[in-house]
C-alpha cells in the first residue's frame, strides 16, 4: 500500500469525523426527531430481513433509549445482564420488565484468568497482547512499542499504536529483551475482556437464540473505540458479522439528560437526580457515568472521591473484596486486589478522602 492508499484513508477518516461533529451540533429537536428516524428504520429493515429487535440495557441511557423506544411505538423485549449493575439500577431493571441474563462468569473469575480492566479499553487490549506473544502478533507487539506499523498500518510511523511512554515504562517490560529496552513488567495481568466474557457473549447467545438484534444507547461524544466504531458505521450498521442501532449515536450528554426528563425516566438512586446549573446545564448530583463495579477503566484521571471510593461508601463489603481479596497470585499463593494495581498505576484508594462517609472496616471474616 503505497503514500496515496494512506493519505485517501486518513482524508476520508477526517470527513466521517466532521459529518459526526456536524450531526452533533444539530438541535435537540432534530436530533430527536433524527433519532425516532433511525429507529424506525432498522425495524423496517429488520423485518424485510425476517430478523427480530430488541433492546440491551445497562444505565440510564439505554435505560431512556428503552422509553424512547416505547414511546415512538417500538416495544421490543429489553435484556441486561443487571447482576452487573450497581444494586439501585437493577432495581430500576426490575420494575420496568428488563431480562435479566446471567453472566457469563463472574467478576472475581475474569479477574483471576484473564486480567485487570485498567486504564482505558485501548490501551488494556494493547497491554495484553504484549502479555500474550506470538509470531503472529510480533508486527503488532513493534508497533504497541515503537509506533511503527507494517502493511496493515500503511507503514506509517509514530502511529497511535504506540502505547504512551508513562505507561511504556509500567508495562513494556514483556518486550525488554526484543527491543532492547528496560521497562517495568507488572505483577498483575491486564485485560480488556471483561465485557466479552461477562455481558456481550451472554447477549450474543440469547440473541441467536430468539433471532434478534440489538438497540444499543451508545454515544459518539463518550469516546475512545465506541466513538471510532460510531464515527465509522454511524447510527444503523448491517454488517457480515454484526447488526446493530445506536439511534443516539450524535447525541451529547445535556440531549440524553433532557429526553430523560421529557420521558419521565425513572433515575437509578446511583445517578442522584437531574438536576440544572444556573446556566441551564443539565447534571445527575451523583455518579455521572455508572458500569461494573470492578471496571477501571479511567480511574486513573478521576479526582477523589473515585469510583473505589464511591463503592466503598455504598458497599464497603464489596469494596473489601474487590481491593485485597478478589485474586491469588499465581507465583506466591498471595491474595491480592486492585489494591495491587492502583499502587502500582498510582492512584490512591486505601485512604479515605474528604467527603466521602466511610461506614466501619470490614474484614475478611465477615465476607465468608
Amino acid at each position: 500500500m503505497g503514500t496515496d492508499t494512506l493519505e485517501e484513508f486518513k482524508e476520508n477518516k477526517k470527513k466521517k469525523v466532521a459529518q459526526m461533529t456536524a450531526m452533533q451540533a444539530l438541535p435537540y429537536e432534530v436530533k430527536v426527531k433524527r433519532a425516532e428516524r433511525r429507529a424506525w428504520e432498522f425495524i423496517e429493515k429488520l423485518d424485510e430481513l425476517g430478523l427480530n429487535a430488541h433492546v440491551s440495557v445497562g444505565g440510564l441511557d439505554s435505560i431512556t433509549l428503552l422509553f424512547f423506544l416505547r414511546k415512538i411505538g417500538i416495544d421490543v423485549p429489553a435484556i441486561s445482564v443487571s447482576l452487573l449493575e450497581d444494586k439501585s439500577i437493577q432495581k430500576i431493571h426490575k420494575e420496568i420488565g428488563v431480562i435479566s441474563i446471567k453472566p457469563g462468569k463472574t467478576k472475581a473469575e475474569i479477574l483471576q484468568e484473564y486480567g485487570f480492566p485498567v486504564l482505558s479499553k485501548r490501551i488494556a487490549g494493547k497491554i495484553e497482547t504484549l502479555q500474550h506473544p506470538t509470531e503472529r502478533n510480533k508486527t503488532v507487539r513493534h508497533a504497541i512499542m515503537t509506533g511503527e506499523c507494517g502493511a496493515q498500518g500503511h507503514y506509517a510511523k509514530n502511529s497511535r499504536m504506540k502505547l504512551p511512554n508513562k505507561w511504556l515504562e509500567l508495562f513494556g517490560g514483556y518486550e525488554n529483551e526484543n527491543e532492547g529496552v528496560h521497562y517495568q513488567t507488572p505483577p498483575f495481568k491486564v485485560s480488556n475482556k471483561c465485557c466479552l466474557y461477562m455481558k456481550e457473549q451472554p447477549c450474543e447467545k440469547w440473541a441467536k437464540e430468539h433471532n434478534s438484534k440489538p438497540f444499543l444507547g451508545l454515544m459518539a461524544s463518550e469516546g475512545g473505540q465506541r466513538q471510532d466504531a460510531l464515527v465509522e458505521h454511524g447510527c444503523n450498521y448491517f454488517g457480515k458479522t454484526v447488526i446493530r442501532s445506536a439511534p443516539f449515536t450524535p447525541f451529547l450528554r445535556q440531549d440524553i439528560l433532557q429526553l430523560a426528563l421529557e420521558l419521565d425516566v425513572p433515575v437509578p438512586e446511583i445517578y442522584g437526580s437531574i438536576e440544572r446549573k444556573p446556566d441551564g446545564t443539565l447534571y445527575t448530583t451523583k455518579a455521572q457515568r455508572t458500569g461494573c463495579s470492578m471496571c477501571g477503566f479511567g480511574v486513573h484521571i478521576e479526582k477523589r472521591p473515585h469510583r473505589f471510593d464511591l463503592l466503598r461508601e455504598r458497599n464497603p463489603k464489596e469494596w473489601e473484596f474487590y481491593m485485597y481479596w478478589c485474586c491469588t497470585d499465581e507465583k506466591t499463593g498471595e491474595k491480592y486486589g486492585w489494591g495491587r494495581v492502583l499502587d502500582y498505576i498510582g492512584v490512591e484508594w486505601e485512604n479515605i478522602p474528604d467527603g466521602c462517609e466511610i461506614p466501619g472496616q470490614m474484614s475478611i471474616d465477615d465476607f465468608i
